[in-house]
């Protein structure tokens, strides 16, 4: 549903849209768009109603969304929501995981991840980005993952959906160089957020390793990535020697490694 609670006048302020915001990494880039004087339109499948009221605090105008962006009737009323008003930033933001072998996952929770973590992420990115290239302005963000580096034993659609984020991104900011529209990928790694709740990875060494990093630092990594017109940004130090090694270690080695952390049980 639409938050109802909006001011009547309109504002003059840059607009940012921003998914996947009712907490973690989402409700973290809202913040700090806020603080840096953009209004807000937020999407997520779960309720904003928190997420607004904290925005709101800093300033400005927020809108909220509650719709499932893996259908095209979530992605429509969002852009219905946005109506013909400029976009200056999109934090493509919204995702989620999905644990437990392939052959022992439901096909519908599968499709939903696709639909989600690919699908509604080319919908929306479609939309907004052809109006930004009308304009000749505006950046893009998109939560990719360093899980798209390598196979995903146990994680295996959604690495595979991460994996297209990532190259999608680099693709799209080629096509777009010179149009005034950057695009900046964000690969973050384990991050303290409801991810694993939701992708039912807590009895996971994955889910339960305590040094995932601070959704804020994240975030503020990414922000600052978006704001240079970065391409790509790894979160975190370790994270930036894991994707480095990644790239030279035999697939077959990091799909092992991947297992080891992310198999049922291991965590125990």
């Amino acid at each position: 549903m639409i938050d109802d609670r909006l001011p009547d006048s309109p504002s003059c302020r840059p607009i940012a849209v921003v998914t996947g915001a009712s907490s973690g990494i989402g409700y973290e880039l809202a913040r700090l768009l806020a603080e840096d004087g953009h209004d807000l339109i937020l999407a997520a499948d779960t309720d904003l109603e928190e997420a607004i009221e904290g925005l709101e605090a800093l300033g400005g105008r927020v809108e909220g969304l509650h719709a499932d962006l893996a259908t095209e009737a979530g992605t429509a009323a969002l852009w219905a929501l946005v109506g013909d008003r400029p976009i200056d930033v999109l934090a493509a933001n919204a995702g989620h995981g999905l644990g437990r072998g392939f052959l022992d996952q439901g096909m519908s929770d599968i499709l939903h991840v696709v639909d989600t973590n690919v699908t509604g992420t080319l919908r929306i990115a479609h939309l907004a980005g052809r109006r930004m290239r009308e304009r000749g302005q505006g950046r893009i963000l998109f939560t990719g993952s360093i899980a798209g580096l390598m196979p995903g034993s146990f994680q295996a659609v959604y690495n595979a959906s991460k994996a297209f984020v990532d190259s999608f991104s680099f693709a799209l900011r080629n096509e777009l160089k010179d149009s005034g529209v950057t695009v900046t990928v964000l690969m973050p790694g384990p991050t303290e957020t409801n991810f694993f709740r939701r992708a039912g990875l807590l009895d996971t060494k994955v889910g339960q390793d305590e040094q995932k990093m601070d959704p804020a630092e994240v975030a503020r990594q990414g922000y600052e990535a978006l704001k240079r017109g970065d391409g790509d940004v790894v979160a975190g130090l370790g994270n930036k020697v894991q994707a480095a090694m990644a790239a030279v270690t035999p697939q077959t080695v990091l799909a092992e490694q991947h297992r080891k952390m992310a198999e049922p049980g291991s965590g125990d």
